[in-house]
């Protein structure tokens, strides 16, 4: 029987890809920052359309920084959805600020304007940061975005941890807000062995201080003048694979897009899949999430995995229904993020993945789907 992953790195982590990396830094006997990071981070920058780049230890510390180099503080607000997986809202934790929740928009799955207008509308205080977070490879509605925010003179934060490579109205991920913030876990687009993360601007003095928060708060060794520094660099092994492999971002890309296109095409009759909320944006699939409209999701997943097919959720609990987490604001109700928890299904997606894997899941799921009816949309059942 065909066996088909969730996700595989075979094919974008070779070892013939690799190897001048790691010559490269024994070569070197420099194994934390250094001339690696520092290229890296020139490279990345250029390819983001970016000023700058700061390598840090992953994404959720790329969101932190950004946070506190904006100024971020304890008891303060900073909006942002409930339907990411919770990363945003570890790194405002982690500050001991309060998430906002806000909903998202019901094509996209990203946040929705309508939805922050009102929130802003409601919230007591004015909320210190906005992050905007681009989901599944597409970027949320950023003009929109930002006229709000610049209305209200909040600063936005892109939290672009799906979306090496997405653009929206020509222009890259994360260089609409005053921060954008990139992870690199193996399964990203451009993915590290390991963990890595960057924070992306073109504010020279932000940047700066994104660049000293990284590293304790140093300005010079050894000489503290940032509050709230943390330990978090891009190793520097991680930096030379990224530059290995950022050259071939594109072409990875364009397999995914390929794929998710051929299950847009074969399932439209069947489900829904989220949508680009502009026409001209480039969608980099991340991942090839399905609507399932109603059919229950464990006899799907059930019904796949049988076929020898991999799935996942992305995300089945939001982040106001977490039980850890107890310090949060809803200025506004959350249906649609409540909605896609409960209706949202991921299928394999990933470069290197073979033409007759992309026919099995194809054929099989749509089978499924032809065998599994609706029976009504619902939430997830007990996520409470």
């Amino acid at each position: 029987m065909i066996s088909v992953p969730i996700f595989s790195t075979r094919a974008v982590n070779t070892p013939e890809l690799l190897r001048p990396a790691f010559d490269r830094v024994v070569a070197s006997q420099r194994f934390a920052l250094g001339d690696e990071v520092e290229r890296f981070e020139a490279e990345f920058a250029a390819y983001c359309g970016a000023r700058d780049c700061v390598g840090v230890g992953n994404g959720t510390d790329a969101l932190e920084i950004a946070l506190r180099a904006l100024g971020v503080k304890a008891g303060d607000g900073v909006v942002t959805v409930a339907n990411a997986g919770y990363y945003a809202s570890t790194a405002i934790h982690a500050i001991g600020a309060a998430p906002a929740y806000v909903d998202v928009d019901p094509q996209s799955l990203t946040l929705s304007p309508a939805s922050l207008s009102d929130a802003l509308s409601k919230l007591e205080a004015r909320p210190k940061a906005i992050i905007a977070t681009h989901l599944y490879g597409r970027m949320a509605d950023m003009s929109a975005i930002l006229a709000l925010a610049d209305e209200a003179g909040i600063p936005v934060v892109e939290d672009c941890a799906q979306a090496h490579g997405a653009r929206f109205l020509g222009q890259g991920a994360g260089t609409f807000g005053r921060l954008g913030c990139y992870s690199f876990y193996p399964t990203k687009n451009l993915g590290a062995i390991g963990d890595g993360g960057a924070v992306v601007g073109s504010d020279a003095e932000l940047v700066a201080r994104v660049r000293r928060l990284r590293q304790y708060g140093w300005g010079d060794k050894y000489h503290v003048v940032e509050a709230g520094g943390r330990n978090s660099r891009l190793d520097t092994l991680q930096a030379a694979i990224l530059r290995e492999k950022l050259p071939h971002l594109d072409r990875w890309n364009a397999e995914r897009q390929a794929i998710l296109a051929r299950y847009r095409d074969g399932l439209a009759d069947l489900v829904r899949f989220p949508a680009t909320v502009e026409a001209k944006q480039a969608d980099v699939a991340h991942l090839a999430v399905i609507r399932l409209g109603g059919r229950e999701r464990n006899a799907v997943q059930a019904a796949l995995g049988a076929a020898g097919i991999g799935t996942d959720v992305h995300y089945p609990v939001p982040d106001h229904w977490q039980k850890a987490n107890r310090n949060y604001l809803t200025p506004v109700l959350l249906g649609e993020t409540e909605r896609a928890s409960g209706d949202v299904l991921t299928l394999p997606c990933f470069p290197g993945m073979a033409e007759e894997d992309v026919e099995h899941v194809l054929s099989r799921t749509a089978s499924v789907l032809a065998e599994i009816q609706p029976i009504a949309a619902t939430t997830s059942p007990g996520a409470r």
